[in-house]
């Protein structure tokens, strides 16, 4: 996008403000020195991150045949990673397996984070054992996406700042199934990939192995798992604050709020 459609569109939107270099939302700008600083040092804290999620990612998708596409999403896609955080990961995955795809995840990033006991943490990635690493940030069934339930700005603008790593077709046939999504911002149609996995990692385990049905069970481990989070964070506030509002701007694709997630 050029210098001058940036301008137009920030002077255009009430919510958003340029100050020197940065785009910041204006209940934003007392932060403006934190928000500079983590753009100052995404490059440098990054780089190690990329390449292992890469190595994670094929490891979950080896082991878990059922998930069909994964993109890096949160501060590690969008330019403000630092070393205390966790790697955000977007999943699409087959019909009746989202829970399946949350024990996977949690289960392969617990070990995974146990080889890396010394990572800095903060009050978000302090946890038993070992730190928070590899995060599921969010999880779609295929039916979800065909269409959207949300097409709005946010929506986009995750899809926009997410990083494909595995399942680069699956990523662009949400965008063509969703047609509405490209209002908000035109480039999703020619979306680049440079961290994509090349070959895709072949499956290590057969699909019959997860069936739908064992879903059920996965959604009662993974809650009961989930709920123990939270009462880890009992006495962090600003901790159970930011899960609340992950949670609130994912909806109405959280997991482990209804009856019908």
């Amino acid at each position: 996008m050029r210098e001058d459609d940036v301008r137009w569109a920030v002077a255009s939107a009430r919510d958003l403000t340029l100050v020197h270099d940065l785009v910041v939302a204006r209940e934003g700008i007392p932060r403006l020195d934190e928000i500079r600083a983590r753009a100052a040092g995404h490059e440098s804290a990054a780089s190690a991150y990329i390449g292992m999620t890469q190595s994670f990612v094929r490891t979950l998708v080896a082991c878990a045949p059922f998930i069909r596409s994964v993109w890096i999403a949160g501060s590690l896609a969008s330019g403000g990673f630092r070393d205390t955080d966790d790697v955000d990961l977007n999943l699409v995955v087959d019909d009746g397996h989202r829970h399946l795809a949350y024990v996977a995840v949690n289960t392969l990033g617990m070990l995974h984070a146990l080889q890396h006991r010394s990572k800095p943490v903060d009050d978000l990635t302090r946890r038993p054992i070992a730190p928070r690493l590899m995060t599921a940030n969010l999880i779609l069934e295929r039916r979800q996406t065909r269409p959207l339930d949300r097409v709005d700005a946010g929506m986009a603008f995750e899809l926009m700042v997410s990083e494909p790593v595995y399942g680069l077709d699956v990523y662009r046939e949400i965008v063509e199934a969703n047609p509405a999504l490209l209002e908000h911002f035109p480039q999703l149609s020619r979306r680049p990939a440079p961290f994509l996995i090349e070959p895709a990692p072949r499956a290590r385990l057969p699909r019959w192995l997860f069936p739908a049905w064992a879903d059920g069970a996965a959604r009662a481990l993974g809650g009961a798992a989930w709920r123990y989070m939270q009462w880890t964070r009992r006495h962090r506030p600003e901790a159970l604050a930011r899960v609340a509002f992950v949670r609130e701007t994912m909806r109405p694709y959280t997991l482990f709020d209804t009856a019908g997630d």
